[in-house]
C-alpha cells in the first residue's frame, strides 16, 4: 500500500525508471510529443515530402511524352482548396478545376498577367489533403494523381484525355 498521497490515483507499474508516468509523455492519447527520426536524418520524411514524391512520379511519364507542349506549365502543391463553388446550391465547378462532388483535387490557372503588369505562368495546383483522404494506399494515391494531372494538362491544352496517356500523334 503507498503512503505519497501525490501518487495515490496512479497504478503501482506505471512509474518508469524515472518516476515520470507515461500518461504525462503521451497525454490525451496523441501519441509522441516529438518525432522519432530528427529531420537531418535521410530516413525523415513528412507526408507532405511524400506526396510531392508521389505527385512528381505521377507527372514524370506525361512530361515524358508532352515535354515541348508542356514546357510552360508549372506544378504546384497546396494543403487545402481556397475556393468555393461558381453555384454553391448545385455544386458546379468550371472547366479547370477538378473535383470529386463538392470538394475540389486540383486547378488550373491558366498562363495571365499579375497584378505588378508582369506575364504569370500557366500552373497546376494539387490540393494535397483530399487527394490524400480519397486515396487507401500508397499506390492508390498516385494513381489518383496521374488521373487528376491527365485531366489538367488535357484541359490546359484543350485535348482529349485519352490522348494525354498515349501521346502526340
Amino acid at each position: 500500500m503507498r503512503t505519497d498521497p501525490r501518487r495515490r490515483n496512479q497504478p503501482a507499474g506505471d512509474l518508469t525508471r524515472r518516476g515520470i508516468s507515461r500518461a504525462a509523455r503521451d497525454r490525451r492519447g496523441r501519441g509522441l510529443r516529438a518525432p522519432l527520426l530528427p529531420q537531418s536524418v535521410p530516413a525523415h520524411t513528412s507526408r507532405s515530402d511524400d506526396f510531392d514524391r508521389n505527385a512528381l512520379e505521377a507527372f514524370a511519364d506525361i512530361d515524358q511524352r508532352w515535354h515541348d507542349r508542356i514546357a510552360d506549365l508549372d506544378i504546384a502543391v497546396d494543403e487545402i482548396p481556397r475556393m468555393l463553388p461558381t453555384d454553391p446550391d448545385s455544386v458546379q465547378w468550371p472547366e479547370e478545376v477538378t473535383a470529386d462532388g463538392a470538394v475540389p483535387l486540383a486547378r488550373l490557372i491558366p498562363a495571365g498577367i499579375d497584378v505588378h503588369g508582369r506575364p504569370t505562368r500557366a500552373q497546376i495546383i494539387l490540393f494535397r489533403r483530399p487527394l490524400e483522404m480519397r486515396a487507401k494506399r500508397g499506390a492508390d494515391l498516385l494513381e489518383l494523381i496521374h488521373e487528376v494531372l491527365v485531366q489538367q494538362v488535357a484541359t490546359h491544352l484543350g485535348v482529349d484525355e485519352d490522348t494525354i496517356d498515349n501521346g502526340p500523334g
